[in-house]
């Protein structure tokens, strides 16, 4: 992955990052936000993958069903966060609709996706520093505020 932090005269910052063919969505992401010391941030992004795993939360199940994508798709829109666990690690959030050949969509939760040939991620920087918290009623982690 090639990334580039670009001038914005708000003192948060905002990276663009382009993926290479072959990468995995999730770790370059957390990589960055970890070496940068980001806590919580926004993307978009666009691009297409050869393969990917998508989910729906199951609230009977408080867990998520998997879903495989298994053929090259589109990335018609990608959006997510990235936040901070209690432990200050980078914990990714992501939500993508997918286009197929046939001009259908799937789409949901993003767990990955393996980019080919390239994915063109613009991550912001938000000035606070959010930190989910596990809500046992819901069986997730949320965005404590």
């Amino acid at each position: 992955m090639k990334s580039r932090q670009l001038r914005n005269g708000n003192g948060e910052r905002t990276f663009v990052l382009v993926y290479e063919p072959g990468e995995n969505f999730q770790e370059p992401l957390v990589s960055l936000a970890r070496e940068n010391n980001l806590g919580v941030t926004q993307f978009t992004a666009i691009g297409a993958f050869r393969n990917a795993t998508l989910g729906y939360f199951d609230r009977e199940r408080r867990d998520y069903v998997k879903i495989p994508v298994h053929e090259q798709v589109e990335v018609l829109a990608l959006n997510g966060n990235v936040t901070l666990t209690k432990d200050s690690e980078p914990k990714i959030h992501a939500h993508v609709i997918l286009g197929r050949r046939d001009g259908s969509v799937r789409g949901g939760h993003l767990f990955d996706g393996e980019v080919w040939p390239t994915l063109e991620l613009l991550l912001s920087e938000s000035p606070d520093h959010l930190q989910r918290k596990f809500v046992l009623e819901v069986g997730l982690a949320l965005i404590h505020v």
